[in-house]
């Protein structure tokens, strides 16, 4: 069982940044690749960022809305996964959830790969 939570999010004006962090504990040595999602209401749950982490070198990949603009990395020896967002725009407010997967395989981008979910954080930009 692997065990995810979120701190960080908040409120910013569009242009700013925050940076929200995924802390695991459990048997997080399984896991195969983590990612960011979103939520805002009414939409569907839409990746945002992930990062393969069964490769010598973390490998991280990204959504075209946010290339550019948001950076996911790993800290293997604090066992967290950080999504620094920056020139945040109205459109990225949403709930932001952190995921592990334990599996090969599959597109980083959709949710069924996930094994495991945080309980999210909620990120507002303001116009």
């Amino acid at each position: 069982q692997v065990q995810l939570v979120e701190s960080g999010g908040g409120s910013v004006q569009a242009g700013g940044s925050l940076r929200v962090s995924c802390a695991a504990s459990g048997y997080s040595n399984n896991v195969t690749v983590m990612a960011w999602f979103r939520q805002a209401p009414g939409k569907e749950r839409e990746g945002v960022a992930g990062i393969y982490t069964y490769t010598l070198t973390p490998v991280p990949v990204y959504a075209a809305s946010v290339k550019g603009r948001f950076t996911i990395t790993r800290d293997n020896a604090k066992n967290t996964v950080n999504l620094q967002m920056n020139n945040l725009g109205p459109e990225d407010s949403a709930m932001y959830y952190c995921a592990a997967g334990v599996r090969f395989g599959g597109v980083w981008y959709s949710p069924a790969l996930y094994d495991y979910w945080g309980q999210g954080t909620q990120v507002t930009v303001s116009s």
